[in-house]
């Protein structure tokens, strides 16, 4: 049967290719971003606990009333914003979805997107399943910062969104106050959709703030800002998120959300409401949690070969590795995986035509005896 590809260039994902090298190799896995130790008790016990109290038919499209609810609080309690848990909250399969959902919801063909990149793999891939087109702006490392005077000279009457991710993956950088504010003057007088992938929100370091755009009125009136419990309650594997929009776009990510997904796992969704709720510093800590285990890799790797800026949020630390070796980034990450047992991610994927920047991403949220052990190779190289 002849296929048509709809993704014609795609492969695997760096992801599934690294993790897959790391297992057959037997390498300490810094590559895919995903904690070696478990969830809180609490949360997985109150997933047990909703189980056999038979909440295990399909939940309410929207998500659970008392999810909602409580995400509604935290809203306001973190970025002072009024959101009506009803109209403006919709729980999801997980980021990613929450993501595909929006692009499907609002972008249709020619359609432009602005897009940061180094970007995260999923986010080209979804625009270009709707026949919109990606707009790349490259981020200029060691910094990333994004160039607003750039970004002017891209938007054209076809530009319908600029998609954001602060804290950056995969970089480790945070959006500082003057960000938002230049891209809410970009936006103020356009129809412009925005839509901000926040999955970090609660993971950054130094006295970074996470500015989320529901802090900012211009911004959260046109924005659809998408979030993770997996990365805040080291669940990855329940694929749960959710997404927050104001009531006119919630309406038409819901048209589409019924219909790829419907609802999310019912027993899940109880005990993330019966965790936030009892357990709200769980997220107020994670910064502190995070930066011991930032603090304590780069210290043990300060002996090695590697350089690095420390990042300022999310769970990966960047390491040039320019004093060491000239090799391209991919071949330099397989060699590190088969030779010396320890695996990371290159960024030139994240790129549309590639990196010269001798830089691979690792992934700090493990136990500490693995940070020790990494380092340990790391710093024998």
């Amino acid at each position: 049967m002849a296929i048509r590809s709809k993704l014609p260039s795609s492969g695997l994902s760096i992801f599934a290719v690294m993790t897959a090298m790391a297992n057959k190799h037997g390498a300490i896995n810094l590559a895919q971003g995903f904690p070696d130790f478990p969830p809180p008790a609490e949360l997985v016990n109150a997933a047990s606990h909703a189980m056999a109290n038979g909440y295990n038919q399909y939940a309410p499209m929207v998500g659970i009333p008392k999810l909602r609810e409580a995400l509604a609080v935290k809203a306001k309690d973190l970025y002072d914003c009024e959101v009506n848990p009803e109209t403006e909250v919709t729980i999801t399969a997980g980021a990613t979805y929450g993501l595909f959902t929006t692009f499907q919801a609002f972008l249709n063909e020619d359609d432009e997107v602005i897009v940061f990149e180094p970007a995260y793999d999923c986010y080209v891939p979804g625009i270009r399943l709707t026949g919109a087109k990606p707009v790349f702006i490259e981020l200029k490392a060691p910094d990333f910062r994004i160039d607003w005077e750039q970004v002017k000279k891209k938007i054209n009457g076809r530009t319908k969104a600029i998609l954001i991710n602060t804290p950056h993956n995969p970089s480790g950088t945070c959006w500082t106050e003057s960000d938002a504010i230049e891209l809410s003057k970009i936006v103020e007088e356009r129809d412009i959709l925005i839509i901000s992938d926040e999955v970090y929100e609660h993971i950054t370091f130094d006295n970074f703030e996470h500015l989320s755009i529901l802090k900012y009125p211009k911004l959260r009136e046109r924005g659809i800002a998408v979030f993770s419990f997996g990365k805040t309650y080291h669940n990855t594997g329940w694929k749960t998120g959710h997404v927050i929009a104001p009531e006119q776009l919630t309406t038409e990510f819901r048209k589409v959300h019924q219909y790829l997904q419907f609802s999310v796992s019912h027993p899940m969704q109880h005990a993330t409401a019966e965790y936030l709720t009892s357990y709200p510093e769980h997220h107020l800590e994670l910064p502190a949690f995070y930066q011991q285990k930032r603090d304590l890799f780069l210290n043990l790797i300060e002996s090695s070969k590697f350089t690095y800026k420390p990042s300022t949020g999310t769970y990966f630390q960047l390491l040039d590795y320019s004093g060491i070796s000239d090799k391209k980034d991919t071949d330099m990450a397989e060699l590190l995986t088969k030779e010396h047992g320890i695996a990371s991610i290159p960024l030139s994927p994240f790129y549309k035509s590639g990196s010269n920047d001798k830089v691979l991403r690792f992934c700090f949220a493990k136990e500490d005896e693995t940070l020790k052990k990494a380092a340990d190779i790391l710093c024998k190289i």
